[in-house]
């Protein structure tokens, strides 16, 4: 993997609940880690849903490999989130894991 294709700075976060003092359950997103990462579009379209228009863009994130990293986890990147849909460590070389993702924005 060339590094310098690692250009974006992004925040792995993953979701958690607690309890809080009254019973009610907190739900937050945490960071599990902040890497390098490779951003790639590779496609975009547009939906209707409940009469509005939304934009689905799906795509790959390419970082270092890093253990942990599952699909109920996001991505960050400045303002936009990106859910991970799958992980896919390439020839389980544990070099590299790509990320496949898909932002979702309501237009």
């Amino acid at each position: 993997m060339r590094a310098g294709r690692l250009r974006h700075r992004v925040i792995i976060q993953e979701y958690s609940e607690s309890q809080g003092d009254y019973g009610e359950v907190t739900q937050t997103w945490t960071t599990f880690a902040t890497v390098w990462a490779a951003i790639e579009p590779a496609r975009g379209r547009e939906f209707w849903d409940a009469q509005q228009v939304n934009a689905e863009i799906t795509g790959k994130i390419t970082i270092r490999y890093l253990s942990g990293v599952t699909p109920k986890m996001r991505v960050k990147h400045g303002d936009r989130y990106f859910e991970i849909l799958a992980v896919i460590n390439p020839e389980e070389k544990n070099e590299e894991l790509q990320l496949m993702v898909k932002e979702s924005v309501s237009g």
